[in-house]
């Protein structure tokens, strides 16, 4: 039980990283406007608003690796073959997902796209299954 607990803690540790990382990144490209403060909800939301397509198709790319990475690493860390961390790992970013979409100004396919990426951590717990030598 506590090796499962850590793989979570540790899946969505991981996840979180490289969501951030590919969330700085398309900050970089795509970066906020001379002055905006990002605790400016109402300044963020405009932001959001007009992000390129580009620009939002790479949050969902930063989803995907998040989701990927975090089935990943919980299965690695609990150690017992089954899916649970990962799946859990998995509903708790989608409900940071869901409630993002529901506070920003997100686009029908970002829902779509957003809510059907996390199931990639069960791919992420499958690669980490792999015993291959």
């Amino acid at each position: 039980m506590l090796r499962q607990i850590l793989g979570i803690i540790a899946g969505i540790i991981a996840g979180s990283l490289c969501v951030w990382a590919v969330e700085t990144i398309n900050h970089s490209l795509y970066p906020f406007p001379a002055g905006m403060k990002t605790n400016d909800m109402d300044a963020f939301k405009a932001y959001v608003e007009n992000l390129p397509v580009l620009g939002k198709l790479l949050v969902i790319v930063g989803y995907a690796l998040g989701a990927l990475v975090s089935g990943f690493v919980s299965t690695k860390v609990a150690k017992n073959g089954k899916p649970v961390a990962a799946i859990i790992c998995g509903l708790i970013f989608l409900t940071f997902t869901i409630y993002n979409m529901f506070v920003l100004p997100t686009p029908v396919w970002f829902w779509v796209l957003g809510i059907l990426v996390w199931g990639l951590v069960l791919a992420g717990y499958k690669l980490a299954l792999n015993k291959k030598q």
